[in-house]
């Protein structure tokens, strides 16, 4: 006999909105759109020296203004379906967690994946101004996971739960238009640092290790996937992980320099 899980995931492959996912791909590249325009329209009036700064800058600039719209609205989505909706909950519903999916989280995927479309294109038009290789590797790879569990209609508790760790990209878009602001020795600089740092380590160091331990505990029911969706499940998340440790070294080395910098700064005046 199939172990049950099986015709469950049929059913949700054959049940998926087509319409929903193109609505939302769309959308999620018209957001990118006329949010990218209206932060070339409105950071002059906030930053006057916007108006000064290369072309380069601007177009980065402006990216930036999207992809922090894009990590508020994934990373709040997110948290209502992980934390505060039913959908996960396995007190309330038997059905196997790696099966369930609904409209909203299948838009959120979807405005997901319409985001990174969009920002790699960006990325490959303007190599290397917006980003190098591993900027690459990560929507790459991002997209291929997302894409996966949309088109499927599996694993999207894992996906949502990876999407939450974007909430931390606000944070490095503000260090990167303050730097470009001129405000380095700022104290507004220095505490972004600091909640850079303690975010990062919760929601992408911290938060992985009871993502793997979850994934471990249900790894029955992912073993039943087929097999790109398995290894892609399996393999993705952990590449990523290891790019956020990366990422998170480079990170406390720079709030070790910015908090060095800001007290060579006091005793000097």
């Amino acid at each position: 006999m199939a172990p049950s899980g099986y015709s469950t995931i049929a059913a949700h492959a054959s049940s998926s909105n087509p319409s929903l996912w193109l609505y939302s791909v769309f959308g999620g590249i018209f957001m990118c759109k006329i949010v990218y325009e209206l932060t070339g329209i409105s950071s002059p009036l906030i930053f006057q020296g916007f108006i000064k700064l290369e072309n380069a800058k601007k177009l980065e600039w402006k990216n930036r203004g999207f992809s922090t719209i894009h990590a508020i609205f994934v990373a709040i989505g997110a948290a209502y379906l992980l934390v505060i909706s039913d959908l996960f909950d396995e007190h309330v519903r038997e059905e196997w967690i790696i099966n369930r999916t609904s409209a909203l989280s299948d838009a959120i995927l979807g405005i997901s994946v319409g985001y990174f479309l969009t920002d790699l294109v960006m990325i490959i038009w303007t190599y290397p101004t917006l980003g190098g290789s591993e900027y690459f590797l990560h929507h790459g790879l991002s997209l291929l996971a997302i894409g996966q569990s949309l088109l499927s209609g599996l694993v999207q508790f894992y996906i949502l739960f990876v999407l939450f760790t974007e909430i931390t990209t606000p944070l490095v878009n503000l260090r990167w238009y303050l730097d470009v602001a001129g405000k380095k020795n700022s104290t507004l600089y220095m505490l972004n640092g600091v909640a850079l740092f303690v975010g990062w380590l919760v929601a992408r160091v911290l938060l992985f290790i009871f993502f793997f331990s979850h994934m471990y505990a249900h790894m029955y029911q992912i073993k039943h996937i087929y097999p790109m969706g398995f290894y892609s499940t399996v393999m993705i998340p952990s590449a990523l992980a290891l790019m956020n440790l990366f990422w998170f070294w480079k990170i406390a080395k720079g709030m070790v320099k910015t908090l060095t910098n800001m007290k060579e700064h006091n005793h000097s005046s």
